[in-house]
């Protein structure tokens, strides 16, 4: 008789558990590992980086998935065309009917992390009236270029520590692909650019 199968029988008379070598034991079937949902190639959430918010909390930007977003580069020491973004973006959402705008995300990414902290970021909110609901954002700062590069955003340095950059509002699906990009150049709406956050809301 096999001595694997003769310990199990005279354990299972002395009503003992045998312990079985390796070789003899039962293999246990292997769950099946359901597969995240992957992202659509031309998403922009495949860029695996945290951003903070105005309230010092931590804001991945992939977790921005989900919902349509505004979104646009910005620094807190621009007087001229970062306030025009800002109020570009609060003049294109407020075009929008009331249900479509509960649906739109907008965020402001600032392209000046190290004097842009989170209470920097929260003066701006206030200062500018921006609706509770928006987020204005600080990447690290060895991400700033990722996320300009993603955005399309150029942008550089000058000696007197202002920034020369793209004025650009673009708007993300739910998926975070790229569906519209309006340059701005004064406070008034873009009306391409609502016709199309009124496109991707109603899923087209």
């Amino acid at each position: 008789m096999n001595r694997s199968i003769a310990f199990l029988l005279l354990g299972l008379a002395l009503g003992v558990s045998p312990v079985l070598n390796a070789a003899d034991a039962p293999v246990a079937p292997v769950a099946p590992v359901a597969p995240a949902a992957s992202l659509p190639g031309q998403s922009l959430y495949h860029l695996q980086v945290t951003l903070t918010d105005q309230h010092g909390a931590s804001v991945p930007w992939a977790s921005l998935r989900g919902r349509p977003q505004l979104v646009s580069m910005f620094y807190g020491n621009c007087h001229l065309m970062c306030p025009l973004i800002i109020e570009s973006a609060k003049a294109v959402q407020k075009q929008l009917p009331a249900d479509q705008r509960t649906r739109l995300d907008v965020d402001m990414l600032t392209l000046d992390p190290v004097r842009d902290t989170p209470a920097a970021l929260a003066e701006i909110a206030q200062r500018h009236r921006a609706p509770d609901e928006w987020r204005f954002l600080r990447p690290a700062e060895g991400d700033v270029r990722a996320l300009a590069n993603l955005l399309d955003v150029r942008y550089r340095f000058r000696d007197d520590g202002s920034i020369n950059h793209t004025s650009v509002l673009v708007l993300l699906d739910a998926e975070g692909r790229v569906r519209a990009r309006s340059e701005v150049q004064g406070v008034a709406a873009d009306p391409e650019m609502v016709a199309a956050i009124s496109a991707v809301l109603d899923g087209r």
